[in-house]
């Protein structure tokens, strides 16, 4: 029975605990905050004390730990595991050696992997993925991220960048995202296009309850709360879903023509809104697929929660390590 270390990287908390690679089981949660400002090296310092208490206070000693796993919100070498740029963190994160970095420090082997693409394999292994072989994940929040997975592989790509389904485009010549592009899914469904949506209604004066809601005050207005005033009918905020959920949908649509999955597994937290943008998202798809047998097509809500990214980085850690002892 082995025991890794899963570990997220975020622009305000460093999550980590131990993940039993048998059970999927998460003990010892720990949080800290990543205090990104102060630059990597400070940060990965931070990292390597919260791996030696993780394993300082847990029924563990450091040999137990066979791998440490750290999802990163970013693009890297995965097989070196080097950073090369990371968006939202001060200074980027250029060429950072982050998994040799700990293995060295810490002397347990360290591997890195994209965010998203941790969740992605995590859902895999213990969540809403669980049995089958192939599968995407959109995993749709403040950005849109996702995986793919394919005869239980997950797929990278030549240079380690493959899933980055939010930047598919949905509406060509559409609204200009931050990657450069025009039109991209996440320009239209993620938590920053509800609200900016909801802040046009109140801006052009529209009958609508979501001014009343937040009493006027703009910076209060999130998608929980066009969420609630869909729930209250307000045909404003149901247009905002209605719309999202169209525009997830043709994004689906497209992974299925493409890939025909198993599984299209759908997290994060614009999920959370559930059937008021699932409907509009499974109508999109009725619409747009017609060569593909929908009914072997499972679309399913993920499982895991925020687990997702420390159970996904540690069995990525446990799918290395035995590569690893497989080539040699």
């Amino acid at each position: 029975m082995g025991y890794y270390i899963g570990c997220d990287l975020g622009g305000t908390n460093l999550r980590a605990a131990i993940v039993n690679s048998q059970t999927g089981e998460v003990s010892d949660l720990t949080i800290v905050p990543t205090l990104a400002r102060e630059g990597h090296e400070e940060v990965l310092l931070r990292m390597i004390d919260l791996f030696e208490d993780l394993i300082a206070k847990s029924v563990f000693k450091k040999e137990d730990i066979e791998g440490i796993g750290i999802g990163i919100p970013g693009m890297m070498d995965v097989e070196r595991g080097f950073t090369t740029f990371i968006t939202n963190l001060p200074g980027h994160w250029i060429n950072v050696p982050v998994g040799p970095f700990i293995t060295e420090r810490v002397g347990i082997p360290t591997f890195i992997l994209n965010d998203v693409r941790a969740i992605t394999w995590g859902e895999l292994k213990f969540g809403a993925g669980r049995g089958c072989k192939s599968m995407v994940m959109y995993a749709i929040g403040t950005g849109i991220g996702g995986g793919v997975v394919i005869n239980n592989q997950l797929v990278l790509g030549n240079s380690g960048q493959a899933g980055e389904i939010g930047h598919m485009t949905v509406e060509p010549g559409g609204t200009l995202c931050n990657c450069g592009n025009r039109g991209c899914l996440e320009q239209y469904a993620s938590g920053p296009a509800i609200r900016s949506a909801a802040l046009k209604v109140i801006a052009h004066g529209g009958t609508s309850i979501l001014g009343e809601l937040v009493d006027f005050d703009l910076n209060k207005m999130t998608p929980e709360v066009v969420f609630n005033a869909a729930l209250k009918g307000d045909v404003a905020a149901q247009d905002i879903y209605e719309k999202a959920g169209y525009y997830l949908g043709l994004a689906i649509s497209n992974s299925i023509v493409h890939l025909e999955p198993e599984r299209i597994v759908v997290g994060g937290g614009i999920a959370q809104a559930g059937e008021v943008l699932f409907t509009p998202m499974r109508r999109a798809i009725r619409d747009r697929v017609f060569l593909i047998p929908m009914e072997q097509i499972q679309i399913v809500p993920a499982e895991l929660g925020n687990n997702a990214g420390v159970i996904g980085t540690s069995m990525w850690a446990e799918n290395m390590v035995h590569r690893k002892l497989t080539l040699n």
